[in-house]
């Protein structure tokens, strides 16, 4: 066994090797680790919890992808595409890709008998994944588009629903200003909540043959393409499969299609999201600083509290550089300890709020209305490993002060 780690688990071992004043110094330094530790566990676990879930809730409401006409404007009255004009199936059929759905929209002004509400209407077919707002339903069910008949259900928000004081089974009529000036009736089949005032406030979904009709439209005619792939990581990379696919195509007037994916077209929410990365990157820092200071002062005291062993183990021909490593195995001991006490308790506080959700959010601001977490044992290794490769790089300048030391003096030392 290496001599030096051969001492330090001697000494660390012992029960009584420490003074009054080293022995609370030295447990302040590991709970100083183990804090820190399990700040940035919980750190992490939330952020990432965090970005996932706000990620699904856009993506599931909006798709990952989008194919248009180049010439549609950023209002919700489009510039039609054929829906035959970019095959489904060769889109569903690139790896990396789950879903692919055509749609419509068409902004309206929905009217009961004692308030007005403007809306946009989200058009979609049999094809459409309902598995995000199936998800996310309130009351009712989402619409029965699976007749030969068009359908007039209409899945609206429970914002909507709450303002205009509408109920499931309830009817409106959604009128539309366009020339001449149109109306349809509606019957609410359920009401959903994302908690993204955004969604909430503005879409209602329903069966797409209703603005086709409305604009004139043949069947073959859509606003575009949704795609869902199953790798947020991968949307750039997806973004250009699609355009290889699609990009050079031109609609029947000529003009092009557009190909644009989620974070281009919501980059507020995106923006907001990587500014909370940033936040977790300074909330790492300076935990790790704080657990690396307090390592460096409970190992400059252990080095005092053992001035006498420093001086008698350089007489008996040991040099600097094994003295040193005696010590920083030491402090390894040390902060195996704190390691272990900070995952028990970050781990332990992420494992509580997933299951019981103590600590509420207000939904109106962050989207959820309660911390989520996730916790992935690859970011949980690597803040651990992380943290002890940092913490004794640390040491390393602070334990030369052993060369210092003169053996004839540290034997005499009191």
């Amino acid at each position: 066994m290496n001599p030096s780690l051969f001492i330090a688990k001697r000494i660390s071992g012992a029960k009584e090797g420490g003074s009054r004043i080293s022995t609370p110094m030295v447990n302040i330094a590991v709970i100083g680790i183990a804090l820190g530790l399990a700040v940035m566990i919980v750190s992490v676990a939330i952020i990432t919890g965090f970005k996932k879930e706000i990620r699904e809730k856009v993506t599931g409401f909006g798709a990952h992808i989008q194919i248009t006409n180049f010439d549609s404007n950023k209002s919700f009255e489009t510039e039609p595409i054929n829906k035959n004009q970019v095959s489904l199936s060769l889109l569903k059929g690139v790896s990396g890709i789950k879903h692919a759905q055509v749609f419509a929209t068409k902004a309206g002004i929905i009217k009961t008998n004692n308030n007005i509400q403007s809306i946009v209407l989200k058009g979609v077919d049999s094809t459409y994944s309902w598995n995000f707002l199936h998800s996310n339903i309130v009351e009712g069910e989402i619409p029965n588009l699976y007749d030969n008949d068009k359908s007039n259900d209409i899945l609206i928000s429970e914002f909507v629903a709450k303002l205009l004081q509408l109920e499931v089974g309830n009817k409106l009529v959604v009128y539309f200003v366009q020339e001449p000036p149109r109306m349809r009736q509606f019957v609410v089949s359920g009401i959903y909540k994302t908690g993204i005032e955004e969604f909430d406030r503005n879409f209602a979904m329903v069966d797409i043959r209703h603005l086709q009709k409305l604009n004139d439209w043949t069947e073959e005619q859509v606003s575009g393409y949704e795609i869902i792939i199953d790798n947020f990581d991968k949307l750039n990379v997806m973004t250009d499969s699609v355009f290889d696919i699609a990009g050079y195509q031109f609609t029947d007037d000529g003009s092009k299609l557009k190909i644009s994916n989620i974070r281009n077209e919501y980059p507020q929410i995106f923006d907001w999201l990587n500014v909370q990365d940033l936040n977790v990157w300074i909330i790492l820092t300076l935990m790790l600083i704080v657990s690396g200071v307090n390592m460096i002062s409970g190992l400059l005291i252990l080095i005092l509290d053992r001035t006498n062993m420093i001086g008698l183990l350089k007489g008996l021909g040991y040099n600097n550089t094994e003295v040193r490593k005696v010590f920083l195995f030491q402090a390894a001991f040390l902060i195996i300890k704190g390691l272990v006490w900070g995952n028990v308790v970050g781990i332990g506080l992420v494992l509580v709020q997933k299951y019981f959700g103590l600590f509420p959010l207000d939904e109106s601001i962050y989207y959820v209305n309660t911390v989520p977490v996730i916790l992935k044992w690859g970011y949980i290794v690597a803040l651990n490993i992380g943290t002890m490769v940092l913490v004794i790089s640390m040491l390393i300048i602070p334990s030369l002060i052993i060369s210092k030391i003169n053996p004839a003096k540290a034997i005499k030392f009191n």
